[in-house]
């Protein structure tokens, strides 16, 4: 995706605020893993979601601390990564365990604090899942405004595990990637379900709770810990209690986002734009939710995006519906219009955007288990082995060479100058096309 894809579009304040406490029933347990990286000890939020040390599921990077006062407990503690001029192109991986087919919600949490030293700007390097190119992260706006970033995405496991990973690039600074916080959060066969996920994956591009005010919606209210944020504007708001039973539409949002509206005055359209930033034009998943804010009431109206119809003639009850397209093409500024067909004035509860973009391939299995064996025999592997060996192109681990044809495959090892120790296990034997230097010729024969 282009670098300017997500610059602006996933900004995070709340972690400088402590959330008001509540009365709910307890909540589900969150399905999922959260990582506060570069910390030693786990800990436990306001919300009650438990925060594990990152260490045990990567090998490489430093662990840092932020001296900054009035930070949440996960934005004062990050992992950085060495950046070297000679080799830009070294990506760092997490590791996950996973549910083969499974999808998975992952959010990464950038906070820098300076920690490249006084007077060095934010890194801006790319963030990469599995075999695919994510996007290019880019902190430089939101640090200067002392927040956050988050980027968020929905991938499918096609393994036993899901390699989340940060990449430096030259092109971009010549400083070090760093990540503050990994969530990483297993969905419901449901959820999203109408995106072909063998063949693409999802990044946040926006979800909005309209017609609310404060913080974003979030766990326990959102089971999956999904951020609804407020969007009001100039626009006439309403709100109201609702009982919807959120479990009968496929996304399982949470039901307060169905709590507020915007809705048009009398006999008029409503015209939004939403997102508030402007899109490269590509396609895209949208999903809007609708529930009439009066009990046992209806009202219909016609819904189009960019003078386009999305849906005519949608009848709102007061238990709530929603519309979605998976592949939506969408250019430039974005404008929802709502336009009347009864009595009663259209409106609109939340809505969701996501980016859509190709899954890159994967190298070839029997390389990659060949490499981990390899990789296991060897005291002191190079930090970037893992994640995929070969795949994005231009990030393959050190030493690694593969040729992309109808399956990418490991065609050289060069395991020389690394100051290796260890022995070669005899799987190096199974790889096609082998060079590795002379302290390792006894051992391997």
């Amino acid at each position: 995706m282009p670098l300017y894809f997500c610059r602006l579009l996933f900004i995070l304040s709340t972690f400088f605020v402590r959330t008001q406490s509540q009365q709910h029933p307890p909540p589900p347990k969150l399905p999922g893993l959260l990582l506060d990286c570069g910390t030693s000890a786990p800990l436990v939020d306001e919300r009650g979601l438990q925060w594990f040390p990152d260490g045990a599921y990567i090998g490489a990077g430093a662990p840092r601390n932020l001296s900054l006062s009035g930070l949440f407990p996960t934005l004062s503690t990050l992992r950085s990564f060495p950046f070297s001029a000679g080799s830009p192109s070294r990506k760092y991986c997490y590791v996950l365990p996973a549910v083969r087919r499974s999808r998975y919600l992952v959010r990464t949490t950038y906070f820098y604090g300076g920690v490249n030293g006084a007077g060095v700007p934010p890194p801006v390097f790319d963030q990469i899942v599995d075999g695919t190119f994510w996007t290019a992260v880019n902190t430089t706006q939101e640090y200067a405004a002392g927040m956050a970033s988050y980027y968020e995405g929905v991938f499918l496991a096609r393994g036993k595990t899901i390699s989340v990973c940060v990449a430096g690039n030259a092109a971009y600074t010549l400083s070090d990637p760093f990540i503050s916080a990994l969530e990483f959060i297993r969905l419901p066969d449901s959820v999203y379900n109408a995106t072909d996920f063998n063949e693409s994956a999802m990044g946040l591009i926006a979800r909005t709770r309209f017609g609310s005010t404060g913080l974003p919606e979030r766990y326990p209210d959102d089971r999956f810990d999904r951020y609804w944020h407020p969007l009001t504007g100039s626009m006439h708001a309403v709100g109201r209690t609702h009982n919807i039973t959120v479990s009968e539409f496929w996304n399982i949002p949470p039901a307060d986002v169905f709590d507020t509206a915007i809705v048009a005055d009398q006999d008029r359209s409503l015209v939004l734009q939403w997102p508030s930033v402007s899109l490269p034009n590509s396609s895209y998943y949208i999903a809007l939710y609708f529930a009439d804010t009066a009990p046992n009431s209806s009202r219909t109206f016609n819904v189009f995006i960019n003078d386009y119809s999305f849906y005519s003639g949608l009848t709102v009850t007061s238990s709530g519906l929603s519309v979605f397209s998976t592949k939506w093409i969408l250019s430039g500024l974005t404008t929802i219009t709502l336009t009347p067909g009864s009595t009663l004035p259209p409106l609109i509860n939340a809505g969701e955007l996501f980016g859509l973009f190709s899954l890159g391939k994967l190298t070839y299995t029997r390389d990659v288990i060949n490499l981990e064996n390899i990789k296991r025999s060897i005291k002191n592997p190079p930090e970037d082995w893992n994640g995929d060996p070969c795949m994005p192109r231009g990030y393959s681990w050190t030493g690694v060479t593969c040729f992309e044809g109808s399956r990418i495959r490991v065609v050289a090892l060069n395991l020389s100058s690394m100051g290796l120790s260890g022995f070669l296990s005899p799987s190096i034997d199974l790889l096609q096309i082998i060079t590795f230097p002379d302290q390792f010729q006894n051992l391997a024969n």
